[in-house]
């Protein structure tokens, strides 16, 4: 490995962390049937309950971004790990639908700087030669994490209970947000970065730390002035539509339509996510980096890997016409290893096209329209199954906005290359 190994192990921290807050994610999912039985809830109520922080952590990401590029990494996610650890144990301690609710609200303000950050972190810290799979080792924890915990959580909520899951996760953010405000620092500040690795992050183009030179509105209105980030808006705002809809409805998916206990469909569920978990890292990490070192267009083979990850995600169209359940996986491992592939292609973009002042306002507004389509999945799939008693219209609506994804991803996206900063605009 050249020049030293610290740059990586910020990246296995930046990934421990998303694996955690996943976690936090994926346990309303799992506890999901249960809770709704009884609170006595229906597919669309459900799919409110589901949606319900990322109302918040959309909101939260343009405030976020401009944040992030104001006070940094470091003190920005190591206070907001805290708070969501506190979200989550307030979860599990909800008396009623209502306060349920808001403790997830409160969770998606805290885990907002989540995404954002560790983008941000990985221009810091890496060469633009490495960063396919310095992002993919952040972005493939988040598939990771519904391979370890959902059969994790299953276990633990079909043992002791729904509220048990979410103490169980809420401690383990609590002491994830010690180890991170222990270990992470940016690489001017970091003790045990040699000179050598330090000059080889240089270099390769790692971005130096810089504070926004523009109010927080200015520099949003110049980003969303230009074309290129509208591609990157659209086209990942259709990625997460996809996404959020398998991972807040999958297991209950799974249980209502193959009559699968808890534990079961947790299992099930590890199998599509076990398969996104190596195409993130290989196809969307490893290859992505081997493709440019061996002189390939740059642009190309980004925009490329993007439209065809986003191309297999098609693929969960296919579950909703089969009644054996290994096929229904089949398919949906088909389409989750797409979308994750593309998803860390994506993820690197920021770092990629926006100036160094301006990484982490670029990643949320990226983040915005990712989540903002993702809450709204949920709620529109439990309506489509209240509707038709079935979840083929509702993978049909995925799959005509994966379409209109990829089609932003190729006409507004263009050369794969760095805006000019807005204090150098005449």
């Amino acid at each position: 490995m050249p020049e030293g190994r610290v740059r990586w192990g910020m990246a296995l921290l930046l990934g421990l962390g998303v694996v955690i807050s996943y976690f936090d994610r994926i346990n309303m999912s799992v506890a999901a049937l249960p809770l709704s039985q009884a609170y006595g809830l229906n597919g669309q109520q459900t799919g409110l309950l589901l949606s319900s922080y990322l109302w918040s952590y959309a909101l939260m990401q343009i405030p976020v971004g401009a944040l992030l590029d104001r006070f940094g990494v470091r003190r920005l996610l190591g206070g907001a790990t805290f708070l969501w650890a506190l979200a989550t144990l307030a979860t599990s301690a909800a008396p009623t639908l209502p306060t349920l609710i808001l403790a997830r609200v409160l969770l998606g303000v805290a885990e907002a700087p989540a995404f954002p950050g560790a983008a941000k972190a990985v221009s810091l810290w890496f060469p633009r030669q490495e960063r396919g799979l310095a992002t993919s080792a952040f972005d493939a924890a988040a598939k990771f994490s519904n391979v370890i915990g959902t059969p994790l959580v299953g276990a633990v909520v079909g043992w002791a209970g729904w509220r048990a899951g979410f103490w169980m996760t809420g401690l383990l953010t609590a002491a994830y947000g010690v180890l991170f405000w222990q270990r992470y620092r940016d690489p001017v500040d970091h003790p045990r970065l040699e000179a050598s690795e330090r000059a080889y992050i240089a270099a390769g183009g790692g971005q130096v730390e810089a504070r926004a030179a523009l109010p927080a509105l200015a520099s949003i209105r110049y980003l969303l002035a230009q074309r290129p980030v509208w591609g990157l808006m659209l086209g990942f705002g259709a990625y997460g539509y996809s996404f959020y809809m398998l991972i807040s409805w999958l297991p209950t998916y799974l249980a209502e339509t193959f009559h699968m206990d808890v534990l079961k469909s947790g299992l099930y569920t590890a199998v599509p996510w076990g398969v996104a978990t190596v195409t993130d890292v290989v196809v969307g990490g490893w290859l992505v980096d081997r493709l440019i070192a061996q002189g390939h267009d740059a642009t190309r083979v980004r925009k490329t890997l993007l439209a065809a990850g986003m191309l297999l995600g098609l693929a969960v169209v296919g579950a909703a016409f089969t009644h054996d359940p290994r096929v229904a996986v089949a398919w949906i491992a088909v389409a989750l290893g797409g979308l994750a592939f593309a998803a860390p292609v994506g993820w690197s973009l920021p770092g990629l096209i926006a100036p160094p002042e301006l990484v982490g306002t670029l990643g949320s507004l990226m983040n915005l329209a990712n989540n903002a389509m993702g809450a709204l999945s949920p709620i529109v799939t439990g309506w489509v199954y209240d509707k038709t008693g079935s979840f083929a219209m509702a993978f049909g609506v995925a799959g005509t906005i994966l379409l209109l994804g990829v089609i932003s991803y190729w006409t507004l996206l263009g050369p794969i290359q760095m805006l000019r900063s807005p204090i150098q605009e005449p």
